[in-house]
């Protein structure tokens, strides 16, 4: 890539990822306040913790398709489609869980999800090691997430 052009790609993944997480928030967002009434883990942070790991977690993403993008932007079509597969679940599962209160349905997305982080992160080390190293935190929010959605689902169905 040239110089000039470093910023956009990241700009661009970035953008991408946030705009995800909020069309996927503005979706849910009443049946996300619904389910603050409901029995929930103890462990359950407030709201708004959430939506700052949230996009924490999707500029990290944005940065690590970004730095994929930059190594060879046409040799790696796999490694964005496992971009592409991320943020397609990252949309799903709040749907799933909030809007449709498909809560069994919303924990097998999230466990395609954790199989989707820990094979992005495998599959980013061997072309650019901090990649990989930025999907880690997702993946360990995600195991985190299950237990909330495995306890969510327990407690309510």
């Amino acid at each position: 890539m040239e110089k000039k052009n470093d910023f956009w790609p990241y700009a661009a993944f970035i953008l991408l990822s946030l705009l995800v997480g909020g069309l996927a928030t503005l979706v849910s967002v009443d049946g996300m306040r619904a389910f603050q009434n409901l029995p929930q883990s103890p462990l359950t942070p407030p709201p708004v913790v959430f939506s700052i790991v949230w996009s924490i977690l999707y500029v990290l993403m944005g940065v690590s398709a970004a730095l994929i993008y930059g190594v060879e932007p046409r040799g790696l079509k796999d490694q964005h489609l496992l971009y592409a597969g991320t943020l397609l679940l990252n949309f799903l599962w709040p749907v799933l869980f909030f809007a449709l209160e498909l809560r069994l349905a919303a924990l097998v997305v999230l466990l395609m999800m954790i199989a989707l982080a820990i094979g992005t992160v495998v599959r980013y080390r061997p072309v650019s090691r901090p990649a990989a190293y930025l999907q880690i935190p997702y993946a360990l929010w995600l195991l985190f997430a299950f237990y909330l959605n495995l306890t969510a689902y327990q407690l309510n169905g």
